[in-house]
C-alpha cells in the first residue's frame, strides 16, 4: 500500500473564507505554486510554504495543512 502527501489548500480557503490569490498575498507564497499544490500537481513541498502558510491563518498544527492518504488506485 503506498501513500502519498496531500496538501489540503482548497480545504484551508474555504474553511477561512478566502481565495488562493488573497493566500498567495498572505503568505507570499506564489499564485501558481499555491494552485499546484491545490490540484496535486507538484511533486515537491516547499517545507517554508507550507510554514508561510500556517503563519498567515494561525495554525498551530501541520495535520491542518497537510494529510497522509493512501495512493492506491480504486478498482
Amino acid at each position: 500500500m503506498s501513500k502519498k502527501v496531500v496538501v489540503k489548500i482548497s480545504e484551508l480557503t474555504k474553511q477561512h473564507q478566502i481565495s488562493l490569490r488573497e493566500l498567495s498575498r498572505l503568505s507570499d507564497v506564489r499564485h501558481a505554486a499555491l494552485s499546484e499544490l491545490s490540484n496535486g500537481k507538484r511533486e515537491n513541498i516547499n517545507f517554508s510554504h507550507i510554514v508561510r502558510i500556517a503563519e498567515a491563518l494561525n495554525i498551530q498544527d501541520i495535520r491542518d495543512i497537510i494529510d497522509l492518504v493512501d495512493d492506491d488506485p480504486k478498482p
